[in-house]
């Protein structure tokens, strides 16, 4: 037998069928039952392994994620430490940075690329079911290792090691399921040091013969030995493949006519790299994907690095971003946490809105993942777009707002029951819940940064409103105020009796320093001063936080708006506890039993945005009212930090205000309903135009949209009606020769039957509690969530527009259908 030969012939099958074809040329071996033991040691794999990735872009990260732990390990056994002990490093950013010379030399293509070429990730076969080779120059296995390491479940071997991705020692089998149809995967390895020989195995579903399908359930998952022993031979270097260079030692794993999405499976350089780069959000290594000229001779770029969204996003030169922002919260739900939060513009370059949106969805959002949850850099679950427009309420956003939490300093206890053992989502427990409503709090309050980017969108739509209770008059004429129409409305928009807001009067208040230089800011690459915006005496609390309230403290400088987070260079905000004092307790001003800020006081920072820094502070559950300490907030700059210190208090909970009692009746000129704005393609008095619309909405305005609904969360604001339509021009048509009055007719039915058609299928649908999906044609597996407002712009864009206007009323559907 030539071990070396089997190996070559395996490696070099491109498809599961050329796999068969090896199998079948060495009957003598694959058919031998003593020649397959089970993956783990265990018959009763088939749970463990089926139950991991439920996508497999997902479960291909695993290995990934793997090889990055492998390359990481070889580094620290080069530097002679032992992982396992306390001169290795404890995170994977301390690994990064005491194993590699400058890794921040990786933000240039070409020492990036470099690097990247000790992970690879290597296309074979069918274009549609292309087999995968990942590569890695790591630590390798010698091959009597095979069967603890590669080949093992639920060992827990990477546990005491604090710098690696892996825990559960169950990860890299999850891609097996994707194998094709019969699971096959090739394993290779040799040790970093040269020392030992080149072993491999495969791995695939054991084919049940007729006598087990009669006594068993499931199958199982086994690898190949031969004479009871993992397969080796001496090599000194091989040409696999592999971009740029010869396989020497680490390991290499052959993937068989992998499923991938259908989004994917093109050129693997450039649509897998966009997926892995999503669910890699900031790798600790950068990965190079690779693709053959006999699988797509005609293209030129047949490698890409890839390191992470996080740097696609952040560059420089991102043509995508609007802004972006990092807020870092030190909580006592959960510890540490970070959220940065990317907001996309609605037009990019030449192209329009549509393609605009198009792109980007192709580009951040292929996975339909809108909140990415990581750990080192890795997304451990998400939430879709859903989150934006039911919980942050910012409608406008659902489809241009991208959300990173790094979870990697949370504390352990809350981690871990936040994910599942598969990492692939979020577990439904209490702890996600809890996380879901703080980042619903703290991201979409109305005084949050992106509630104010959401509000200068919406207020860029700002018109006069049409005259909605003349509409509401001629509409309820015939219906009495307790009717069910009238109580569904209710219920959907809570009629509440709608008083007009007094105008805005203009106060002649002086403006603040901070104000007056708003205008002028000249950001600058570090900090030159740190000045807190109160009156501070260094003795008397600058301000007083109630229980179960929160206060901001807001502070002036001159450093630009990434300063905190940026790749390179980045300053620092800290904020240590001093002193501790309650003069209301007995004891007088004597210290307290604390040590900690987070003691008394969750803490929520958030990026530099035009010369004012936020923090926010709101007590903890151990926190008792006449609670004060001592703050220093230090902003680090070049070679000098800025400081500043204060007290703050702990005061009483604020009064909850009594509700006012619901009206018994309503009165129809004051119902609480939505306002209708005018939208034409050209600017007119009184009226918005298409450009405008597009550019605080993202979504297209031409001749084929009837309408935009603009909501808030589940409210219905305002409905904004096209009066340059196709529908409307198409109706007006049928008048030969009409004069002004018909064409005012025209409009005020037009506008009616669009505002009205509008609110009670919103309302319909919302009361109904009904959830809409849709099939795409981007290569997304599973439908999408359509909201509310997109499905109803689709249906007035086909022909039921057209149908209400010219059949409004029964009469006219009973003449058309006599006649």
């Amino acid at each position: 037998m030539d071990s070396k030969k089997i190996f070559q012939e395996l490696y070099n099958a491109s498809s599961e069928d050329d796999v068969e074809k090896v199998i079948a040329n060495y009957h003598s071996i694959f058919d031998n039952s003593k020649n397959w033991r089970p993956l783990g040691g265990n018959e009763n794999n088939f749970g463990v392994i089926e139950n991991q990735q439920s996508n497999p872009i997902a479960a291909l990260i695993e290995k990934i994620t793997n090889s990055i732990d492998a390359i990481l390990m070889k580094k620290c056994y080069e530097q002679g430490i032992d992982p396992r002990s306390d001169e290795a490093p404890r995170t994977m950013e301390e690994a990064k940075q005491q194993f590699f010379d400058r890794p921040q030399d990786w933000d240039l293509s070409g020492s990036r690329k470099a690097q990247a070429e000790n992970i690879q990730i290597i296309a074979d076969g069918p274009k549609l079911t292309p087999s995968l080779t990942i590569y890695d120059n790591g630590e390798g296995q010698h091959p009597h290792n095979f069967e603890d390491t590669f080949l093992s479940l639920l060992r827990g071997n990477k546990n005491e090691i604090h710098f690696v991705q892996g825990k559960y020692n169950m990860g890299g089998s999850g891609a097996i399921v994707f194998c094709g149809k019969k699971g096959f995967q090739l394993i290779g390895s040799k040790r970093y040091d040269r020392s030992g020989k080149f072993g491999y195995t495969l791995v695939r579903e054991h084919p049940l013969t007729r006598e087990e399908e009669k006594s068993r359930k499931n199958t199982w998952y086994e690898y190949l030995v031969i004479d009871e022993k993992i397969p080796s031979f001496e090599t000194n270097g091989m040409d696999l493949g592999i971009y740029n260079r010869r396989f020497e030692t680490g390991t290499l794993i052959k993937l068989y006519s992998y499923d991938l999405p259908s989004g994917s499976r093109s050129v693997i350089s450039r649509d897998l790299n966009q997926s892995i780069n999503e669910f890699l959000f900031k790798p600790a290594l950068p990965i190079l994907t690779v693709d053959t000229k006999e699988r797509y001779p005609k293209d030129k770029n047949l490698e890409r690095d890839l390191y992470g969204l996080k740097r696609r996003l952040e560059q420089d030169d991102s043509k995508y971003l609007q802004e972006h922002f990092t807020e870092e919260f030190n909580d006592e739900l959960f510890g540490e946490a970070t959220a940065t939060c990317y907001v996309f513009k609605s037009r990019i370059d030449d192209r329009s809105v549509k393609e605009t949106k198009e792109t980007i969805q192709r580009e951040f959002f292929k996975n339909n993942m809108a909140v990415l949850f990581s750990i080192n850099g890795q997304v451990h679950g998400h939430y879709t777009s859903e989150f934006i427009t039911r919980s942050l309420k910012l409608n406008l956003l659902k489809n241009h707002l991208l959300i990173h939490v790094d979870c990697t300093k949370m504390d352990y206890n809350f981690r871990k029951e936040l994910f599942m053992a598969s990492r692939d989502r979020l577990k439904g427990g209490e702890e996600s819940t809890e996380l879901r409503h703080f980042l619903a709090r703290k991201l979409g309050s109305s005084k949050s940064r992106l509630s104010q980017i959401e509000k200068r969108r919406k207020d860029s739509l700002s018109v006069d409103s049409g005259d909605t209770k003349q509409l509401l008059k001629d509409f309820t004429k015939s219906l009495p105020m307790n009717s069910d129409l009238l109580n569904l409305l209710d219920q959907t928009f809570k009629l509440d009796k709608k008083k007009d807001k007094p105008k805005n009067k203009q106060k002649n208040k002086k403006r603040n320093s901070h104000e007056e230089d708003e205008e002028s800011f000249n950001p600058q690459r570090f900090p030159s001063f740190l000045k807190l915006r109160a009156k501070n005496d260094g003795e008397k609390e600058i301000a007083k936080i109630p229980l179960e309230g929160e206060k901001n403290i807001l502070f002036d400088t001159d450093v630009e708006d990434h300063y905190l987070h940026r790749i390179d260079e980045p300053g620092e905000l800290k904020v240590a506890f001093l002193d501790y004092r309650n003069n209301e307790s007995e004891g007088g001003d004597a210290p307290g039993p604390i040590d900690r800020i987070d003691s008394l006081l969750n803490v929520n920072k958030v990026s530099p945005n035009e010369g004012t820094i936020k923090i926010n502070f709101s007590p903890t559950e151990k926190a008792t009212v006449g609670d004060a300490v001592k703050i220093k907030v230090t902003l680090t700059g070049a070679g000098e930090n800025f400081e500043s210190l204060f007290w703050l208090k702990v005061s009483e909970p604020k009064k909850k205000k009594k509700k006012a009692p619901k009206p018994t009746k309503i009165d129809e000129e004051e119902l609480g309903l939505p306002e209708y704005g005018l939208v034409y393609k050209e600017e007119k008095e009184h009226a918005i135009t298409w450009e405008t619309v597009e550019e605080a909405t993202g979504e297209p305005m031409d001749y084929n949209n009837v309408m935009y609904p603009l909501a808030h969360g589940n409210t219905l604001e305002k409905i904004y009606i096209n009066m340059d339509s196709s529908v409307l021009k198409n109706f007006k048509s049928k008048y030969k020769r009409p004069s002004q009055e018909q064409l005012e007719i025209a409009d005020r039915k037009y506008i009616a039957s669009v505002y009205f058609h509008t609110l009670f299928l919103y309302t319909i649908t919302k009361n109904r509690q009904y959830e809409i999906k849709r099939e795409t044609n981007d290569g997304r597996e599973e439908p999408v969530d359509v909201g509310v407002e997109t499905y109803l712009r689709d249906i007035f864009e086909s022909y039921y527009s057209e149908f209400i206007l010219n059949f409004g009323g029964m009469e006219e559907l009973m003449e058309s259908i006599g006649e």
